[in-house]
């Protein structure tokens, strides 16, 4: 407890040096939880946004579509009421949709391309989808259209066609055989996704149950949620109440995204390492010149019976009450930048054209992070903070005290 007291003291007796070790600490901590809420922010916008345009955050299938999924089976589903009647009970679910996924072509008079073919219910995806808020010409679909299609503006410029123009839309059927249609374009959307303008289109369900030989019948379930998070607790908690039934997320069937954003993450963890790592040396230069001032000192610490042990853990309490105060002031500063900021946002239209994963952050990206990861850097601050000190406090503890006492 004596230790405790005088490390503290010592902390603020030479206040100069202390404050240059808290502020580069406040400084790197600011740095790096600021960084980490921007990383938070636009992983949130991104799996958002592919959620809306790719299918939901969870997806229930019938047994077989996961193994092959890529060559997007026509696989019905026993029951769909069933599966929906289980979803509404699902806590924060936004929307829940029958949908119909198939491979094909699109042609015009320019020339043929392979598409993904999404047969939806437009009304219970007009407020959740991604390309319905981004409809550029004409309109979203309805659930009166018929040989109605919504393209992507890529394609749109591929074919050479605009909202009223008609393309050949040919798609495989449940027999594996393909199926041809004749398809007035209604809407064009733009994402900025050069693939998914070009690779997906889409198509009312109903038009897509007769065109494809699955007369009342639907592939997939698709499930939206309010945010993004909470996907396998939910899964978990399905599955048991579908054992006949594939119940997917959308990292499950997408895993590229989820691969780019723990590349993502992996870097800003490098970054985040080094910040830190910058401060631990700050800290320890800190305290070895405090060493050095105060040989004489301890010195005389030693001569009035204090052990090594104890001058050790002198030093190393003054380490970690500067990373204390660095950390709960840095911590706190963090809290108010990051919650400014995020009530405008920060824009992010300069990266338009840069990539899908960049598309899907949208122009905004507004940083998002948690009391629980502030505490978690704070706490490794002060741990880096006291490792810092070792090496000095150990130097401190081997000095002997006559030769302490004469130094100059």
């Amino acid at each position: 407890m004596v230790n405790v007291k005088m490390a503290w003291r010592n902390v603020w007796r030479n206040w100069r040096r202390s404050l240059i070790a808290s502020i580069a600490i406040v400084l790197g901590l600011i740095l790096l939880i600021f960084m980490e809420a921007l990383i938070e922010g636009s992983d949130q916008a991104i799996y958002g946004n592919a959620v809306r345009l790719y299918g939901g955050n969870i997806q229930v299938h019938a047994p077989g579509f996961r193994d092959k999924a890529n060559r997007l089976p026509l696989i019905p589903l026993d029951n769909p009421d069933e599966v929906i009647e289980i979803a509404r009970a699902l806590p924060e679910v936004a929307s829940i949709s029958e949908r119909i996924n198939t491979g094909g072509m699109v042609s015009s008079r320019e020339g043929s391309y392979p598409v993904h073919i999404t047969a939806i219910q437009p009304e219970s995806e007009a407020s959740v989808s991604l390309v319905a808020k981004n409809i550029t010409q004409g309109r979203f679909l309805t659930a009166d259209d018929g040989d109605a299609i919504l393209i992507g503006k890529q394609m749109a410029d591929l074919l050479n066609v605009g909202v009223g123009d008609r393309i050949l839309l040919l798609g495989k059927r449940k027999d594996g055989s393909m199926r041809q249609r004749s398809m007035t374009v209604v809407g064009i959307f733009s994402l900025g996704m050069g693939d998914a303008e070009k690779g997906l289109v889409y198509i009312n369900l109903s038009t897509a149950q007769t065109l494809y030989n699955l007369r009342n019948q639907v592939t997939e379930v698709a499930i939206t949620l309010n945010r993004v998070g909470p996907e396998r607790t939910l899964m978990a908690s399905m599955q048991p109440k579908l054992p006949n039934y594939e119940v997917d997320s959308f990292d499950t069937l997408n895993p590229e995204i989820r691969q780019a954003l723990e590349t993502k993450q992996l870097s800003i963890a490098i970054i985040g390492f080094i910040v830190l790592f910058m401060a631990g040396i700050g800290i320890l230069n800190l305290m070895l010149m405090a060493v050095y001032e105060r040989t004489r000192e301890m010195g005389v610490l030693a001569a009035l019976g204090m052990k090594r042990r104890q001058l050790m853990a002198l030093f190393l309490f003054e380490g970690m009450f500067i990373g204390v105060v660095g950390a709960v002031v840095g911590g706190f500063l963090s809290w108010v930048v990051v919650s400014a900021v995020a009530t405008q946002g920060i824009d992010y239209s300069f990266a338009e054209g840069m990539g899908d994963i960049y598309a899907l952050m949208g122009n905004r990206i507004y940083p998002v992070i948690s009391t629980s990861v502030i505490i978690n850097y704070g706490i490794g601050v002060i741990i880096i903070a006291a490792l810092a000190s070792i090496i000095p406090a150990w130097q401190a503890s081997k000095n002997e005290p006559a030769e302490a006492l004469h130094h100059i």
